[in-house]
């Protein structure tokens, strides 16, 4: 590499139903790879809003998380962790409102991303004033692996207990970044 370019980053987002463990596994990874992971923005944007969130915040939230995502870039060694991208707003778009933003369909068919990680729901619920369907994980789940079988970029489904999530998710960014 010359001074002129820029180191290749792969880019693995973890996305699934809600209380599956995303952010666990993300600090974990990047704590196992010394790299950053990208929070999920839509956390701290519901947290401060002073009404219920609407389809439009979905759009900001949307935008936000991109935005941590080009900004964390930067910090990145080899792999950037994301916790959560626009398969998971556009899942959650779709079954809390019946529809997608155009902007979001758009960017998610532009953004690029190495590799999935689809949180399995086999983990026990967490209440969190931000969780609204634990009944509906299963139904959710089925969504997203649908999702997933539909597009190009390779995933793997992360199930079981702790440790085996953990060394699932392991081996699926070792043999990654071994392809180089």
């Amino acid at each position: 590499m010359n001074a002129f370019e820029l180191p290749v980053i792969k880019k693995v987002a973890i996305i699934g139903p809600e209380c599956t463990g995303k952010s666990d596994l993300s600090n974990f990874l990047a704590e196992h790879f010394k790299t950053v992971w990208v929070p999920e923005y839509a956390r701290a944007y519901i947290d401060r809003l002073t009404h219920p969130y609407q389809e439009h915040d979905l759009l900001t939230i949307a935008h936000g998380q991109l935005r941590l995502e080009d900004e964390w870039l930067r910090d990145a060694k080899d792999v950037l962790i994301c916790d959560t991208n626009l398969y998971v707003i556009k899942v959650w778009s779709e079954f809390k409102f019946g529809t997608v933003h155009k902007q979001i369909l758009e960017s998610l068919a532009t953004r690029k991303y190495d590799l999935y990680l689809l949180t399995y729901v086999d983990i026990a619920w967490e209440d969190d004033p931000q969780r609204e369907h634990p009944e509906k994980r299963q139904q959710l789940y089925d969504i997203y692996l649908n999702e997933m079988k539909q597009q190009s970029v390779p995933f793997v489904e992360i199930k079981g207990e702790r440790d085996e999530r953990r060394k699932i998710a392991v081996e699926a960014i070792d043999n990654l970044l071994k392809k180089g």
